[in-house]
């Protein structure tokens, strides 16, 4: 019998996460499917559902769950009724939910009441917002954990799960970022009309306990980036509250020095990164992928708090100029040593591994509360 594995996907983030898991359970042997949603769907943020659809091999499905500007009890209402209503039509033999974001936590929930075996990727990370509350929710609601880090183990260990139902894995867009990304930069260039030599990153995204002021702080950040006299790619912020504000900030940006997209494919943006002389924001990557890489980044505000720490990180508040300036005048372009924290590329590898062995099958749905010590 061939086992049928579900990933769900609400953003392109999450997406080039998922990817490598996915291609790895498919090449295995597993039948693969998408459950896809949120972010994709979205004209605004590209319709990234397109980049899902390029996958191989794997059956897709479509749920839209939101529209511009619903709340996110809202949308988290929604995604259950409508992951709800495709568990009663298709049951996989396993769902893999990642990381903190709503439609995350709707589906492990959906699971959860169905007795459907649930996997939750990259658990166990704090963050200092209510995304880390959604990501400690989906470990507490899901069967099985593959992890990033020593440290995330222990911290869903520490919400009283087993530590045999604990795997770490690293993390998965390392896999891809290990490898050749399959294009040149100069494709990259060309494909999104990207008109500078040299060049940094720059993606924030609202907070979403902070929606009243991610306008103010975005004019300082952008403000700044805008005296320092260098060129930024911008990838625009997700449909957090207080993206609008974000976004009207976006739109007064001088076009000869901010290049801003609604998203990239996977590939493209790896390769990005690769070239770029910095990164700069409040996005995953510059604490994850960005040190893993060697590329100095600015980590700003506290979307990423206490999430990661590597020498070429720097933090800053989106209102410190000084910093600000003095992070782009010394670290532009200047390279790191790799740091391997969040693993070194073979998370994928490792997945499968874990999927291959009849134990993880046999494991019982029925979930206790393990007590440390």
């Amino acid at each position: 019998m061939t086992r049928r594995i579900l990933f769900i996907t609400g953003t392109r983030a999450d997406f080039g996460k998922l990817e490598p898991l996915a291609v790895a359970a498919r090449d295995a042997g597993f039948a693969v499917a998408f459950f896809v949603t949120g972010m994709h769907l979205m004209e605004r943020y590209g319709r990234t559902k397109l980049e899902v659809a390029r996958f191989p091999g794997a059956e897709m499905f479509e749920f839209q769950n939101q529209r511009e500007g619903d709340p996110q009890d809202l949308i988290l209402a929604k995604t259950v009724v409508g992951f709800s209503d495709f568990l009663t039509e298709h049951r996989p033999d396993l769902a893999v939910v990642h990381g903190d974001r709503i439609e995350a936590l709707a589906c492990a929930l959906v699971c959860a009441t169905n007795y459907v075996r649930s996997a939750h990727i990259e658990g166990g990370e704090v963050s200092g917002t209510i995304d880390e509350i959604f990501r400690h929710c989906n470990s507490k609601l899901a069967t099985h954990h593959f992890v990033s880090s020593e440290d995330a183990a222990r911290r869903v260990m520490s919400l009283g799960e087993p530590a045999e139902s604990i795997h770490v894995i690293g993390s998965p867009e390392l896999d891809f970022h290990s490898q050749a990304s399959g294009v040149s930069i100069d494709e990259v260039k060309a494909h999104y009309a990207i008109p500078f030599t040299e060049y940094g990153i720059v993606t924030f995204h609202p907070v979403t306990s902070e929606s009243a002021t991610m306008g103010s702080q975005a004019e300082a950040l952008f403000g700044t980036l805008a005296a320092s006299g260098k060129p930024f790619v911008v990838i625009a912020p997700n449909n957090d509250p207080g993206s609008e504000a974000i976004f009207r900030v976006l739109e007064t940006l001088p076009t000869d020095r901010f290049r801003i997209l609604p998203s990239m494919r996977f590939a493209h943006f790896s390769e990005l990164m690769k070239n770029a002389a910095c990164m700069v924001g409040n996005s995953s990557a510059g604490v994850r992928e960005a040190p893993f890489l060697g590329l100095p980044s600015l980590d700003i505000g506290t979307r990423q708090t206490n999430r990661g720490s590597a020498p070429s990180i720097a933090t800053a508040t989106a209102f410190d100029r000084d910093a600000i300036l003095s992070f782009v005048a010394t670290e532009w372009g200047r390279p790191h040593d790799s740091h391997t924290a969040f693993g070194e590329g073979r998370a994928a590898d490792r997945f499968v591994e874990v999927l291959k062995d009849p134990a993880f099958w046999e494991r019982g749905l029925q979930k206790q509360f393990s007590d440390l010590g």
